[in-house]
């Protein structure tokens, strides 16, 4: 199984393309979209950011920055509507927009842009309350929100639905119930609504960790999404080994994970060093380990 790639770096948090926003210079925004096709993303996310000044200016500038130098289809990320209908007036190919909330001041004025505009897009799982406290609160959401976008003429298979991912060393138990939800979504939920794509943010669950720590959660994590049917992942484009996990270029790393979640965990001794800490890292997914930052080393 592979999944999509969604490139998530051409983000106003980070120094250089914020920098490069404010201040219109195109070279910094192409280089990263240069860089993005070359690591094999199938899709560029363009974070604004909140934009509430100039937000429709930025959002087609940026647009129109990207396509002089990379033909890769966009996802159009900002909280802005108004900066939402610029970009989408402007893209070469159809966007997705990321994202939709499951709130109705939102999603009442956001599905029919996207449905003039022939966009797909995210359907966020963050309803009224903020977060779902589990994966019954989610498949609330994601039909109250799925059943909205078809009434405005939005197709299944235009639809991305984002869980929402969230720190594990934060919320440990909440990894699990996002793989429930996926689940889920691609049982019961896709029995009602045929066709129904899957994201998320995955980056998310390792937010706060200690950096040399970061891959490794975010690639295990993947995995164990792709084994509940994950289609695409918004992700870090410099991630390699990912990019391989992604593209089905890492067998290896897949079978001891999935091996793991079956319940058939591998003898560690069996295992080479790699192989051992994907081992390590599916059990504090699962929270069978308690998650700190030092349980590669236990």
């Amino acid at each position: 199984m592979t999944m999509l790639l969604f490139g998530e770096s051409l983000n106003v948090m980070v120094k250089r393309i914020g920098r490069a926003f404010k201040e219109r210079d195109k070279k910094p925004i192409q280089e990263e979209a240069l860089f993005q096709k070359e690591k094999g993303m199938d899709y560029i996310d363009l974070n604004i950011g909140p934009a509430k000044k100039d937000g429709p200016d930025l959002m087609q500038w940026v647009v129109e920055t990207v396509q002089e130098v990379v033909d890769l289809p966009l996802l159009l990320d900002t909280t802005n509507i108004d900066a939402i209908e610029a970009g989408l007036k402007v893209c070469d190919k159809p966007p997705i927009i990321n994202s939709i909330m499951c709130r109705p001041e939102r999603y009442e004025k956001m599905l029919p842009l996207a449905a003039e505009h022939n966009a797909d897009f995210v359907a966020l799982m963050w309803g009224p309350e903020g977060l779902p406290r589990d994966e019954h609160e989610r498949v609330a959401l994601c039909v109250e929100l799925l059943t909205a976008a078809n009434a405005a003429g939005i197709p299944n298979e235009k639809i991305w639905v984002d869980g929402v991912v969230t720190p594990v060393n934060v919320q440990q138990d909440h990894a699990v119930k996002l793989l429930k939800f996926y689940e889920m979504l691609y049982g019961e939920v896709a029995e009602m609504f045929p066709g129904v794509r899957s994201t998320c943010g995955l980056s998310n669950v390792s937010n706060g960790a200690p950096e040399h720590l970061r891959p490794i959660l975010n690639q295990t994590y993947a995995v164990m999404l792709m084994k509940n049917g994950m289609q695409s992942i918004i992700t870090d484009p410099k991630d390699d080994t990912l990019n391989a996990i992604a593209r089905g270029e890492r067998q290896d790393i897949v079978d001891v994970i999935y091996q793991t979640m079956d319940g058939n965990e591998p003898k560690l001794d069996d295992l080479p060093k790699e192989l051992q800490d994907y081992v390590k890292t599916t059990n504090v997914l699962l929270g069978k380990t308690l998650y700190s930052d030092s349980w590669l080393e236990l």
